[in-house]
């Protein structure tokens, strides 16, 4: 009988496990309207911004209370000119090996899933977004099985795999999942619920976001679950083999 394993889904963005970006931001009121918001601003007597042909300077004259300053729980960088360090952080990301093992002759379905947790301070949150190495992203050497496709705009809510079709689904689930696979209860690209199991789609070479926070969540950070699953329908001959999907996670801040 022919077998399928999947495994080896899922690596991450960065080498490291923690990836910092520097925002340029000052300390002062934040002020927003409905479409800006102004994360820092500063009161001063003077400066501004000089540049020449191999540099940019931006200067203010007047500030107090400027510096660094520590404590066992805290850092402060106090003054407009202070750079803020935005802290992000990814964690290590487990393959997912799917069950059971499949005959390529008289199909089924195997589920498996993998976590990762995005922490961040960064005022506006952040986002995540996945993609597949290849396309199709499941391959066994020169034999692959088809990324799932949506029959509409918009993930499916429920998986659906016809007897002459071979194919890789996946769903995120958590609570900064994003609206394009949240659900009404049956259709999803709603926001509202987040029904476990529903809202599948199949992975691509081009980056799409499955989760994005508008607040921050440091310390605690945020889980997201991604449920991979392979269908195999009862009248294709899907070559023995084990299938491998690559697929990298990036998560930036906003």
């Amino acid at each position: 009988m022919v077998q399928i394993v999947t495994r080896s889904f899922l690596y991450a963005v960065s080498t490291t496990l923690l990836v910092v970006l520097l925002l340029d931001v000052g300390s002062a009121q934040v002020m927003e309207s409905n479409n800006y918001k102004m994360q820092s601003d500063s009161l001063n007597a003077g400066g501004g911004l000089s540049n020449s042909e191999s540099f940019k300077m931006e200067d203010t004259v007047g500030e107090i209370a400027t510096g660094n300053s520590t404590s066992t729980s805290f850092n402060l960088r106090a003054g407009y000119q202070q750079m803020q360090e935005v802290f992000l952080g990814l964690s290590a990301i487990p393959d997912a090996i799917l069950s059971p093992n499949l005959g390529g002759v008289t199909g089924g379905t195997s589920t498996g899933s993998t976590t990762f947790v995005v922490t961040t301070d960064s005022p506006s949150g952040y986002t995540a977004t996945i993609e597949g190495s290849n396309s199709p992203a499941m391959r066994s050497g020169s034999n692959s099985i088809a990324d799932y496709v949506p029959v509409g705009g918009v993930p499916d809510f429920a998986l659906i795999t016809d007897s002459n079709e071979a194919h890789l689904a996946y769903s995120p689930e958590g609570t900064d999942i994003a609206v394009r696979f949240q659900d009404a209860g049956s259709v999803c690209g709603v926001a509202g619920s987040d029904t476990p199991n529903r809202c599948y789609q199949g992975l691509s070479t081009t980056p799409v976001e499955i989760v994005r926070r508008t607040t921050p969540n440091h310390p605690a950070g945020s889980t997201t679950t991604i449920k991979f699953s392979v269908g195999i329908g009862g009248t294709i001959d899907v070559p023995e083999g084990v299938y491998v999907a690559t697929t990298t996670i990036t998560a930036l801040p906003l």
